[in-house]
């Protein structure tokens, strides 16, 4: 039972290493998400995938924030 959720996880973590910058926060929700659904009743390929468009979408919300703050910050919006 462990090896399917082994060979997912090598998977990811193989497909991270080739694209960093699309993958920035999968690999961390990927791994989070495949032990839950592993422990969750032997889903650890689903927890994995969820988890991996899970940690994307709050990377990608980080991202927008961060660029946001920016923004202001450069439009003297943001200081006092």
């Amino acid at each position: 039972m462990k090896s399917p959720l082994l060979a997912a996880t090598a998977a990811l973590l193989m497909l991270g290493a080739t694209s960093a910058a699309n993958a920035k926060g999968c690999i961390k929700g990927a791994v989070v998400g495949g032990v839950a659904g592993h422990y969750a009743g032997h889903h650890g390929v689903l927890g994995a995938a969820a988890g991996c468009l899970y940690g994307r979408h709050q990377a990608k919300e980080q991202q927008m924030q961060q660029e946001k703050q920016q923004q202001s910050q450069v439009n003297g919006q943001g200081k006092l």
